[in-house]
């Protein structure tokens, strides 16, 4: 089992998900993109919770906006919440601040603390499903679970 995968057990295991432990699975194919996770799982597109990361411009840190599958993050919106000029977060960045590669960067088990943004339309599901710290791998969970678990804040910033 990779590290990060590890790491995502832990903090489901921490933070009393143990369900979704147990129900973390691991896809034949990669599951790098929403539509490729959905259509993987057998679930729509918008219950798929997407970890986009940002740089902000004036901290150098990452900055994570968990949003439903089929939205995209609105910049100005998502500065706006961040209180900064955001800017593209490199691979280097990704992994330094969260420990995972990009494409299975997870909501929860970062290496550092993350500002944490929270898409309400995921709400609108009893469950989604998030990458579990590998291209691969993912897991369930409810939708305010997952947001205490992620530590992130209800916010509108999708276009």
């Amino acid at each position: 089992m990779s590290k990060s995968l590890k790491r995502v057990r832990a903090a489901l295991e921490d933070a009393g998900a143990g369900n979704a432990c147990a129900n973390i699975r691991e896809m034949p194919d990669q599951t790098r993109t929403a539509r490729q996770a959905a259509d993987a799982v057998g679930v729509e597109i918008d219950q798929i919770a997407k970890s986009i990361i940002f740089r902000g411009e004036a901290s150098g840190t990452a900055i994570l906006f968990v949003t439903a599958g089929g939205n995209q993050v609105c910049a100005d919106k998502a500065s706006a919440l961040a209180g900064e000029p955001l800017g593209k977060a490199d691979a280097a960045l990704i992994r330094a601040q969260t420990g995972f590669a990009i494409g299975g960067v997870s909501p929860v088990g970062h290496l550092s603390p993350i500002r944490a943004f929270f898409d309400p339309k995921l709400a609108e599901f009893s469950e989604i499903w998030a990458a579990a710290g590998t291209p691969r791998h993912v897991f369930p969970l409810s939708p305010g679970d997952l947001q205490k678990t992620s530590n992130s804040q209800t916010a509108d910033f999708t276009q």
